[in-house]
């Protein structure tokens, strides 16, 4: 049988921190806080935090400091596989401050073998087939909640697909395009901002950047996902600050499959048109923002509120 993966090496991206030699240690310092016009009577909350441990970025310790005390929390995980801290307040309050401090140690990222496999066989794998096993990134092929599919998002995206073309370099050319062609302007979106509001705009923040290439990847038919995160605040001598390095940040991950059924996923970055590299500190997974919101909630009282967040991330020498 001829198989559809092809053995060529894959072309190198661009990654922001070349300066930096992995693996490399990185302290995040993660506080939101809350201010209320009137008392919270009662609040539930989740926390998406914690960093995600794995192959590619190994947690060394987190701890996440909640004020007012919680009368109930509780950790878990969510079908993603992401940690969330669940909990509950039922003293009355106008103030609410969350300090989540992580350390992870971070590794360059390998370039799958299978990364020149053609993007309409990437495709064709993710199309349902009676009999095979279903793989799990299939389900990032789908339109979500903030990402539904787009007629006017694949017609943007097709000049970056010709025939033939591998999946490394049409998802990278797209991110070059979709990096030249907008504009990064914090405060132009908001969190609920339709990504065909931000495509038509040509404008808006990171999670906007990563909404509008994740919807031209799977209008195409290819599996993509949403990464939350952090970048480096301060870079190594020689390199560029990073858009949205003071906040937390959102990147793509492009699904490459493998012959042995699973897949690998390419991490690009296109508010700062790069491959996301040892700057870049992955906190979750998801199929939008709405699957990995930071900090969220359901509260009796408040009034209005005033929400002020502020995130460092540091390199810090190893332990």
């Amino acid at each position: 049988m001829n198989s559809i993966f092809r053995s060529e090496p894959p072309a190198p991206l661009p990654r922001p921190a070349d300066a930096l030699h992995g693996p490399v240690e990185l302290e995040v310092v993660h506080v939101t806080e809350y201010r209320y016009s009137s008392p919270v009577e009662l609040a539930q909350h989740i926390a998406v935090l914690r960093p995600r441990d794995d192959a590619a970025q190994q947690l060394l310790g987190f701890e996440m400091e909640i004020e007012p005390a919680p009368a109930q929390q509780h950790d878990d995980r969510d079908v993603y596989g992401n940690s969330r801290r669940v909990f509950t307040l039922t003293a009355s309050h106008q103030h609410l401050r969350v300090c989540a401090t992580s350390r992870v140690r971070a590794h360059a990222p390998a370039r799958s073998d299978a990364a020149a496999l053609p993007w309409e066989a990437c495709r064709a794998h993710w199309r349902y087939e009676s009999g095979r096993p279903l793989d799990a990134a299939v389900e990032f092929t789908f339109p979500s909640t903030l990402v539904p599919h787009h007629a006017a998002l694949r017609d943007w995206a097709l000049p970056s697909f010709p025939p033939g073309r591998g999946i490394d370099e049409a998802a990278t050319e797209l991110m070059h395009r979709l990096h030249a062609d907008f504009t990064y302007a914090p405060h132009s979106t908001e969190v609920g901002t339709p990504v065909l509001q931000a495509f038509e705009q040509r404008r808006g923040v990171c999670q906007d950047f990563a909404h509008v290439m994740i919807g031209s990847l799977r209008a195409l038919g290819l599996s993509a996902r949403y990464v939350s995160g952090y970048l480096l605040t301060e870079p190594p001598p020689g390199q560029p600050v990073l858009q949205g390095a003071d906040a937390s940040h959102a990147w793509v991950a492009v699904a490459v499959p493998r012959e042995d059924g699973s897949a690998d996923w390419l991490e690009l970055d296109p508010t700062n048109d790069c491959e996301a590299g040892l700057t870049h500190v992955r906190l979750a997974l998801g199929r939008d923002y709405a699957d990995v919101t930071p900090l969220c909630g359901v509260i009796r009282g408040g009034g209005r509120h005033q929400l002020d967040v502020r995130v460092g991330t540091r390199v810090v020498p190893a332990a």
